[in-house]
């Protein structure tokens, strides 16, 4: 750490302290961000079909206990349908949208901040770089053109410019990687929705069905 500091941030100059802020900053946000996003992972089939079962042996409660003990979005926009269960095909579509609206703004917290991220830090890299060149010119001035001293400043100019693009691309993946996991669950969220608004509205009437021939072989 010591070496770190004497070869890399000292050398770089003060602006490489806002530097590694904002790169720590990014890198936690980042980490925080993936996790979650991995948390709301589920087997999704798997977990419908688990649901499916349950409404289709008439035990209510049991699949909406199941929803509660299961993590993640997908889990309280299937309850949401489920509570509305009996209700008219539009009803339990506006319950599904409504849970939607509501997660989606969580899955997106913070990754906003790591793309201001990836825009900030190069422009601090290019703030370091102008500091230091505007540093060389006094030091030629008042040194009469010593090379040591401007081959110190140019150094420290390189360097921040080096270190903000850096932060910059590595933010910039890591949003895309974010995005990329966010429109994923949105994905999921509009099949599930669909999927499980169909099996709602279509299961009463498959009840219906099946209770009339069943009567009508009763009466034969």
């Amino acid at each position: 750490m010591e070496f770190i500091k004497n070869t890399f941030i000292l050398q770089g100059g003060p602006v490489m302290y806002p530097l590694l802020f904002v790169s720590i900053l990014g890198f936690v946000l980042f980490i925080e961000r993936a996790l979650f996003l991995h948390k709301g992972q589920i087997g999704t089939e798997d977990f419908l079909s688990g649901i499916k079962n349950l409404v289709n042996k008439k035990r209510l409660v049991e699949a909406l206990t199941l929803c509660e003990d299961t993590p993640g979005p997908m889990a309280r926009i299937v309850k949401s349908a489920l509570l509305h269960f009996g209700e008219s095909r539009d009803h339990i579509r506006s319950a599904i949208q409504a849970a939607a609206l509501v997660e989606i703004p969580t899955l997106e917290r913070r990754i906003g901040t790591i793309a201001a991220i990836a825009r900030i830090a190069p422009l601090l890299g290019f703030l370091g770089t102008l500091i230091a060149a505007v540093q060389a010119l006094y030091a030629l001035e008042a040194t009469n053109g010593d090379s040591s001293m401007f081959s110190q400043l140019l150094a420290e100019a390189l360097i921040t410019s080096a270190t903000g693009l850096a932060i910059g691309v590595m933010a910039t993946l890591a949003h895309h990687f974010l995005y990329g996991r966010v429109r994923s669950l949105v994905h999921d969220f509009e099949w599930v929705g669909h999927n499980i608004n169909e099996f709602l509205t279509t299961a009463p009437l498959e009840e219906a069905e099946s209770a009339q021939v069943e009567e009508t072989e009763s009466e034969s």
